[in-house]
C-alpha cells in the first residue's frame, strides 16, 4: 500500500490540486457582483423671472376756455373725456340768450381748446379762437351768412372761414396755421400768401373779409 502511495502521490496532489482550484473557481462564479452606486444629482429648479410691471400714465385733465352767453366766461381745468356740456356747467350755466342749439354739446374737449356759446340772433360770434366748438355752417349758408358782415381773418375761426366760398376745411386750416406762424394779417390781400388761394379766390372774398 505504501508502495502505491508512492508510486502515484505526484497523480493524486495534482488533481486534488485541480479540485481544489476549480472549486475557488465555482464558488467565484456563483457570486453575483455588487450593485453599481448611483450618485443622484438633485435637480433645483429654476425660478420663473417675474414680469415687469408696466405702469399707464394717468391723462392730465384738459384746459378749455369758455366765453359767450354762459355766466362765469374763464379758463376751467376739466377731468380727460369731458364734452362741452361739462365745461358749460362748470362755468355756471348757459345764460337765458344762449343758443344752444348752434353747438355740439357732446362734442369732446381737447386741451387749450377754446368754447364759444353763441347768442340767439347772434350772426358772427365775437372773435372766438381756433378750436371753437361752433358747429360747421350748412352748405346753404356759407352763401349768405356772412352777406352783411365781414370776418376778421385774425380772429376767425376754422368754421368760419370754411363758411367763406372757395375755402374747404383744408384751406382754412392753412390760414390759421398761416397767422400762428408769420402774426396777424396786416391787409385782406395777404391772404393770398396762403397756399391755394390766388386772386379768382380773393375775388370772391374780397367783401366778406376785413382785418382788425
Amino acid at each position: 500500500m505504501n508502495d502505491w502511495l508512492e508510486k502515484y502521490r505526484g497523480y493524486i496532489l495534482t488533481f486534488l490540486l485541480c479540485l481544489i482550484l476549480a472549486g475557488g473557481a465555482f464558488i467565484l462564479m456563483q457570486r453575483r457582483p455588487p450593485a453599481p452606486i448611483v450618485i443622484a444629482t438633485a435637480v433645483i429648479p429654476t425660478a420663473t423671472p417675474l414680469p415687469t410691471p408696466t405702469f399707464t400714465p394717468t391723462p392730465g385733465p384738459v384746459r378749455v376756455y369758455v366765453s359767450g352767453a354762459v355766466r362765469t366766461p374763464d379758463v376751467y381745468s376739466l377731468p380727460p373725456n369731458s364734452i362741452v356740456k361739462d365745461v358749460i356747467q362748470a362755468a355756471g350755466g348757459a345764460t337765458d340768450d344762449a343758443d344752444l342749439d348752434r353747438i355740439n354739446l357732446a362734442l369732446a374737449l381737447h386741451d387749450q381748446q377754446q368754447v364759444y356759446v353763441p347768442r340767439i340772433d347772434e350772426v358772427t360770434p365775437a372773435g372766438p379762437l381756433p378750436g371753437s366748438a361752433l358747429p360747421p355752417a350748412s352748405p346753404s349758408e356759407k352763401k349768405t351768412s356772412h352777406a352783411g358782415d365781414k370776418i376778421d381773418l385774425n380772429t376767425a375761426t376754422i368754421e368760419q372761414l370754411d363758411a367763406l366760398p372757395g375755402i374747404g376745411p383744408a384751406i382754412a386750416q392753412r390760414i390759421v396755421d398761416y397767422r400762428q406762424a408769420n402774426g396777424p394779417f396786416a391787409t385782406p390781400q395777404d391772404i393770398m400768401n396762403v397756399k391755394g388761394i390766388g386772386p379768382a379766390t380773393y375775388e370772391k372774398l374780397a367783401e366778406l373779409i376785413a382785418v382788425h
